[in-house]
């Protein structure tokens, strides 16, 4: 006996994701808990209270997500995430505090490499580039060489100007 095929979910790739934005919850309690945006163009803010708030981005926005956690003994956890948002249906990846979750650019844990991105966002900045703008392949890079231990390419201007182009070309 043979079963028929199941068919094929229709809709969003998440079932809770109903919303077109994608939702980060910031918490900061001193000391224990601090999850910031490092960098991105919020669509919304939304303060929940006076320890928590709630950005949304568009899709496509890109974004980095820092999180700090510490108890009596010191950090228990720090990492640094750059995600682009998602539209409904599209695939994506679930993490903490991000409804319904992102395409993962970057992720790396540990305050030392988190510094290291943190460096690496700022002399994107001093170049005069927005880094929600950088090549999405870029933050792979640098994401890729920080967990094997190397050193990440700078980001040129010249590199920002050839990602744009290729934008044009390849929509």
């Amino acid at each position: 006996m043979t079963s028929a095929p199941m068919p094929r979910a229709r809709g969003h790739a998440l079932p809770f994701a109903h919303d077109a934005l994608t939702q980060v919850e910031l918490t900061h309690i001193e000391k224990r808990v601090e999850n910031w945006i490092r960098f991105g163009h919020e669509a919304q803010e939304q303060i929940l209270d006076r320890r928590r708030r709630v950005f949304s981005f568009h899709p496509g926005s890109v974004f980095a997500f820092v999180r700090w956690a510490a108890n009596d003994f010191g950090t228990i956890a720090s990492r640094i995430d750059i995600l682009r948002a998602v539209a409904p249906g599209e695939p994506c990846q679930t993490m903490p505090f991000v409804r319904p979750g992102g395409e993962i650019l970057l992720r790396v844990a540990g305050w030392p490499k988190v510094q290291q991105v943190l460096r690496h966002i700022d002399a994107v900045e001093e170049a005069g580039i927005d880094a929600c703008s950088v090549a999405h392949d870029h933050w792979w890079h640098v994401g890729n060489r920080l967990n094997a231990g190397e050193q990440p390419r700078a980001y040129t201007m010249a590199r920002h100007r050839a990602w744009l182009r290729r934008q044009v070309i390849v929509p």
